[in-house]
């Protein structure tokens, strides 16, 4: 049975810059998507990815067999824009996601074009470098209710017995006015720890992830939501079983989490 994760997919493509003061600030989160793969019990099968950079008014899966690398950030170095990682896709898993989705009652869309979106492919590429493992992108749904992540979640479940690794790619702290702050944010520490807390008691998990927004400093911590969903996802596949919180540092002065279900 594999696990379902949450990870943290860093400032951009800032893990591949020459050494400096940007690469720097994620270090420790870049060393811990180095490590993530041997932390496993087993290798995946494949995996499917949930990024807080694509959304649609239905959870729409990524059914290419080859889907190329979408570069959709800007300001960064030219080198930046010609990284490779050629992971395939996987049809067959995309159409399992689609059933499994289905049979939970959730409609859901189908895009041959786009292309992994660096939510996938910057963390991963640092996790798994040889691309070996097939993925499969599965988008947010458009209006970002809770509870609707959780119940896609849960009707992904299935997938873990079948060797497929579930992957919330987002961050627990994405105000960018708040990352060129100076000094304790205190608001994003007390989101931070009400986080890490919530999501570690399997018994009140999901109902701490619906009201997320009454946690102190959430609006300060996540003003959009799109890179806390992925969360709920990634939780919902794993609802009621235990959890641990597998990276807790800091970027830039913010606080930044990740975790592990199951």
């Amino acid at each position: 049975m594999q696990p379902t994760c949450f990870i943290n997919h860093g400032g951009g493509p800032c893990f591949f810059l020459d050494p400096g003061p940007m690469r720097a600030a994620w270090k420790p989160l870049e060393d811990h998507l180095v490590a993530f793969a041997s932390t496993l019990s087993e290798p995946p099968r494949a995996l499917v990815v949930v990024s807080g950079h694509w959304e649609e008014a239905v959870p729409t899966v990524n059914v290419a067999a080859k889907p190329p690398l979408l570069f959709d950030y800007s300001g960064f170095p030219p080198h930046t824009y010609r990284l490779t990682w050629p992971a395939t896709g996987s049809p067959d898993l995309a159409a399992r996601v689609r059933a499994l989705l289905d049979d939970a009652g959730i409609d859901s869309g189908a895009d041959a074009r786009r292309g992994l979106d660096h939510g996938v492919f910057v963390p991963l590429k640092v996790a798994f470098p040889d691309a070996a493992i097939p993925v499969v992108q599965l988008s947010l749904q458009r209006g970002y209710d809770p509870a609707t992540h959780l119940a896609i979640g849960r009707a992904l479940k299935p997938l873990r017995a079948e060797g497929v690794l579930i992957v919330g790619s987002g961050q627990t702290y994405h105000n960018m006015r708040g990352f060129g702050r100076a000094g304790t944010d205190v608001q994003g520490e007390a989101f931070d720890a009400w986080l890490r807390q919530a999501v570690t008691a399997p018994g009140t998990r999901d109902r701490s992830l619906i009201d997320w927004e009454r946690a102190p400093g959430a609006r300060d911590a996540q003003p959009r939501e799109d890179h806390l969903l992925p969360l709920m996802v990634a939780a919902g596949a794993a609802s009621g079983e235990p959890a641990i919180v597998d990276f807790h540092g800091h970027a830039l002065g913010k606080p930044i989490s990740g975790f592990r279900f199951g």
